[in-house]
């Protein structure tokens, strides 16, 4: 399976699926001109990789900042997640930034995937 590699630049995420070496990434901010196109190769990967997924999903979030439209589609990777059995979400956020945490917490009550709150 290949792995989706985008750079990520002032208004969208940087993004690192990669199934071979475990590494599921989504960090920086998110305010992409086109959210739905920005995030359609994501939910295509994932869509791909739940076909044949590792015994254990650790999928991060490093998030600075999103906007609304970028919430939609965070929550749309989310509940592609919640459909791979073995996957849990950690969900980083500077430990003064309440917004991201409680975005965190928000996300983590609308699916049924575990979450681990980490600061950095």
């Amino acid at each position: 399976m290949n792995v989706l590699n985008l750079e990520g630049t002032e208004d969208t995420p940087r993004v690192i699926l990669d199934k071979n070496n475990g590494i599921f990434e989504i960090s920086g901010r998110s305010l992409p001109e086109d959210s739905a196109e920005f995030f359609q190769p994501v939910l295509d990967w994932l869509e791909q990789y739940a076909d044949n997924a590792r015994p254990q999903t650790v999928f991060t979030f490093k998030l600075e900042y999103f906007n609304t439209a970028s919430s939609k589609l965070i929550l749309d990777v989310l509940s592609k997640l919640e459909e791979i059995e073995g996957t849990r979400i950690i969900w980083y956020f500077h430990e003064d930034d309440e917004d991201m945490e409680e975005a965190g917490e928000e996300f983590a009550d609308l699916v049924d995937v575990p979450f681990e709150f980490k600061t950095y």
